[in-house]
């Protein structure tokens, strides 16, 4: 109940940031297959205790979340009924009773006895008669089976103060509809890189969401929660050349899209969530030998800050990275990566592949075992082999574990962290360069 009764409240305080009359239906998406629909209604009511159903909800909805609040009503008890119309539905509920099946030559009458292989039928006289699938251009049925209905439907008991038109809210958490963020990125030169961004939702909720308003909260539900239990909301609204507005929400990232959409079932609907901008990027080769072999993989790096264009919180998602060919202009594709929820001032590192005309090689060209529990000494060479026409700088990466301590080297290394140490190596274009070191391990 703490989720939910949190998510809810979000929902309100959120809402709340943007002036103007709110629409019929919001809808705020998390990224883990969830939402949240807010419905505003007007309900027809008689004064006293009532039978309401409230069609047209998700199909997917938890109904544990429902929050429904109208004026002056109460709900005494609430059902939620799901046995939609459908053939197979229909066919059960008519076991034993009168249909009528019509083939390419005839109307046959009679009870329905089964559905299994075919549909099976006995007339009036007892005879029995299967009616193969094949054949069947409709089947004809007297009425709607009680239970059955068109539309996920909530059933409710009401308490109504008042007789007439009450309006209502209603809230509930659905399942079935997520989004996520993409992103393209055109490698322009070494140093600079074409990025543009887009959201995709997919809906499967079981239900259509006309002129909504749409929001989508970056991140993980829980998050949101521990966060509201710590301190109030600060908000600080930004707008992007899209149409969405981005705001900082407790720990958390809520986007809005600045007009009403209409997300419809069984739908994928793609939004922009930044146009291209030219970021400043560096190409970065990396070397780690006893993960990748001789493969060195190359990667794109760029910093999410406003002097480089962005300084925009950026939504985990796919990065594809494209480049111009030197013969016609057309775009190539050069690899892809995820990035995580990356605020502002933080560090993009994407990895496209591995690069053709650098390779690496490690070997370890000497071993002491020291007595005792003393560990071992270990004497490393590697080297980088760089078969492209241009100068090149590669990080040379080694994991060491246990408690280690490197005697000599013949470059200065970083220690990255207490199994990462890194040395950076110029290799020249049509060269190759190496780096050694000792290292005692205990």
């Amino acid at each position: 109940m703490k989720k939910i009764t949190s998510l809810l409240l979000i929902l309100l305080l959120a809402s709340s940031v943007f002036a103007g009359p709110e629409p019929a239906v919001s809808l705020t998406v998390y990224n883990q297959n969830l939402a949240l629909v807010r419905e505003a209604r007007d309900l027809t009511l008689r004064k006293g205790v009532q039978d309401f159903s409230y069609d047209g909800v998700a199909a997917r909805i938890d109904p544990t979340s429902v929050r429904f609040s109208a004026d002056g009503a109460t709900v005494l008890e609430q059902n939620f009924e799901f046995d939609l119309v459908d053939r197979m539905s229909l066919m059960e509920k008519y076991l034993g009773e009168t249909v009528d099946v019509t083939t390419e030559a005839e109307v046959i009458r009679g009870r329905l006895l089964s559905t299994s292989g075919g549909i099976i039928l006995e007339d009036d006289d007892g005879n029995i008669r299967i009616i193969e699938p094949s054949v069947v251009h409709s089947v004809r049925f007297p009425e709607l089976p009680q239970g059955l209905i068109i539309k996920p439907t909530l059933r409710w008991i009401l308490d109504s103060k008042h007789t007439g038109k009450v309006e209502s809210e209603l809230y509930y958490l659905t399942g079935g509809i997520g989004w996520e963020a993409s992103y393209v990125g055109v490698v322009q030169d070494e140093q600079n890189l074409e990025l543009s961004g887009w959201v995709q939702i997919t809906n499967r909720s079981g239900a259509n969401y006309v002129d909504a308003r749409l929001k989508l909260m970056a991140g993980d539900v829980q998050i949101v929660r521990d966060a509201m239990s710590r301190k109030g909301g600060r908000v600080m609204a930004v707008e992007m050349d899209t149409g969405l507005q981005q705001q900082e929400f407790f720990e958390y990232h809520l986007y809005t899209v600045s007009r009403l959409v209409t997300v419809h079932d069984n739908q994928t609907k793609q939004i922009s969530l930044m146009a291209p901008v030219k970021v400043p990027s560096e190409r970065v080769y990396v070397y780690d030998g006893s993960r990748n072999g001789d493969k060195v993989e190359v990667g794109i790096n760029f910093v999410n800050e406003k002097k480089s264009g962005l300084g925009l919180p950026l939504p985990a998602g796919k990065v594809r990275l494209y480049q111009a060919d030197d013969m016609d202009g057309s775009l190539q594709f050069v690899g892809e990566d995820r990035i995580d929820h990356t605020p502002e001032g933080e560090k993009v590192e994407l990895t496209s592949g591995k690069a053709f005309d650098i390779v690496g090689e490690r070997t370890r060209v000497d071993f002491k075992r020291l007595g005792g529990d003393r560990g071992r000494e270990e004497t490393w060479r590697v080297e980088v082999r760089n078969r492209k026409k241009t100068d090149v700088n590669v990080i040379v990466r080694e994991h060491l574990g246990g408690d280690w301590k490197i005697l000599s080297e013949s470059a200065t290394s970083k220690k990255v962290d207490s199994t990462t140490v890194e040395w950076t190596l110029p290799v020249p274009a049509g060269g190759s360069a190496e780096v050694s070191y000792e290292v005692r391990i205990n």
